[in-house]
């Protein structure tokens, strides 16, 4: 299957927490970020994720929320991914934010115009990208 969710990222399961009806699921991306998802405990046993299997994280760019680095605003969103800037691509409403993670991973954000001018998003600039779990999914390799 291929998917039009910009955020393909390769993990490992490194932990799973289960609830009654939904399991948090921690991955670690390649160079050690950790991610975390929530997902149903059914989804979460019919991909096999356990501790150690390979999995991806994929979150579609338009949930991935951009800070300033040293915001002041406290979230509940527990993705909350150091980076710096890459490269913004605007357009006439939205535009494309490419971060490399504190980690070295890529994460790509499409937040508006209007934001990314506010946040003075240039190359160079640290921020934060935020995601929140629940909009993590979770897939692996048939």
């Amino acid at each position: 299957m291929t998917l039009s969710a910009r955020n393909q990222l390769k993990a490992v399961v490194s932990g799973v927490k289960a609830g009654a009806v939904n399991n948090e699921v921690s991955l670690r991306l390649e160079k050690g970020t950790i991610i975390t998802s929530i997902i149903t405990a059914a989804s979460c046993e019919s991909l096999g994720l356990k501790e150690g299997a390979t999995a991806y994280a994929v979150i579609k760019a338009t949930n991935v929320m951009i800070d300033e680095d040293g915001g002041k605003l406290k979230l509940s969103a527990r993705n909350q991914l150091r980076g710096t800037v890459k490269a913004v691509v605007e357009g006439a409403v939205n535009c494309e934010v490419e971060v490399t993670l504190d980690g070295g991973e890529g994460m790509t954000s499409i937040i508006t115009l209007a934001s990314a001018k506010k946040l003075m998003l240039a190359p160079g600039r640290k921020v934060i990208a935020i995601v929140k779990a629940s909009d993590v999914m979770v897939g692996v390799e048939a």
